[in-house]
């Protein structure tokens, strides 16, 4: 077993060479995303099986904290006030805080605020600074900070490059690393025309809630958006709907379901969503709310989506 590999660059080939001739098996492991997918990835092919870790879901996260809660079915999942109460505490620290085991663990907003600086900083100075061809870690420290600011909106290549100072390729450079390393996450249109798809601008969220409310602070309604998006992505694939005139769907998850984060739905907010559904072509909708409510059909609270 061996682990921190990327900081040896010559260990692809040295592991390929003994379980070749040696019949040896490895677990290799590192905290460098970036160097596993991409260099590491280059050998051993076939004989390798990769596994990704990524940050705790909510599900996860009680299991750290010892609570016991298993809602049945999340897209008709049923919890009443008395489980909603005991839980939704534990719901807003996974919101605002994200779901790092560390971070979860840690009991004050202190240690939580420092371990997710830590995190950010040994991002910036392993998968940045030893792994990426980037004359200067800063630049792309910006950008972040920018992208933090912008979770749940498309992406705007020129305006971001206006506002950093960075060219559109070095900006589009940057976002493809970022989302290499889990950092981000880019999403498309939902779309029956792949040319369209191509066309549309990509909305972004970031892979840990903690980690984009550290960046920039980002309000209540974003980071809602952003936790919402990363326990659907570990459901199944995520895209969004938009029309010209600017009104979209949060999320479309395996084209089926038409998903929308509101804080406290409304019954407006229903009838708008169903409507939208409608014209993508998706028969079944539902609104996720981070306030626990059952004023009627169709709504799902957030702390149930695992």
């Amino acid at each position: 077993m061996l682990d921190e590999i990327q900081n040896v660059k010559e260990i692809p080939s040295v592991i390929k060479y003994l379980s070749d001739h040696y019949q040896i098996k490895f677990v290799a492991t590192g905290s460098s995303s970036y160097f596993l997918k991409n260099a590491f990835s280059e050998s051993l092919a076939g004989r390798k099986k990769i596994i990704e870790l990524f940050p705790l879901d909510f599900g996860e996260y009680l299991q750290f904290k010892q609570v016991n809660f298993h809602p049945q079915d999340w897209i008709n999942s049923q919890v009443d006030e008395v489980e909603a109460a005991r839980i939704g505490g534990y719901y807003e620290d996974f919101i605002r805080f994200g779901g790092f085991p560390q971070v979860a663990l840690a009991n004050s907003i202190q240690d939580k605020n420092d371990i997710l600086a830590d995190i950010m900083a040994s991002y910036i100075n392993i998968d940045v600074r030893t792994m990426a061809d980037f004359g200067d870690a800063r630049n792309l420290y910006n950008l972040i900070k920018l992208l933090a600011s912008r979770v749940g909106s498309r992406l705007d290549v020129s305006k971001l490059a206006l506002l950093s100072g960075l060219s559109r390729p070095t900006i589009t450079n940057y976002l493809a690393f970022l989302e290499k390393t889990y950092l981000i996450s880019t999403v498309s249109v939902h779309t029956n025309s792949v040319d369209r798809e191509i066309v549309k601008a990509r909305k972004v969220y970031f892979g840990d809630t903690g980690l984009a409310n550290h960046m920039a602070d980002i309000g209540g309604g974003a980071q809602f958006e952003n936790t919402v998006f990363n326990q659907l992505n570990r459901i199944g694939s995520v895209e969004y709907y938009a029309l010209k005139n600017g009104q979209e769907i949060d999320y479309i998850l395996d084209k089926k379901y038409a998903l929308e984060a509101k804080e406290t739905p409304t019954i407006n907010d229903l009838a708008q969503l169903s409507k939208l559904a409608s014209l993508a072509g998706i028969s079944q909708c539902r609104l996720i709310g981070r306030n626990y409510g059952r004023k009627y059909k169709d709504y799902i609270w957030g702390a149930s989506i695992f």
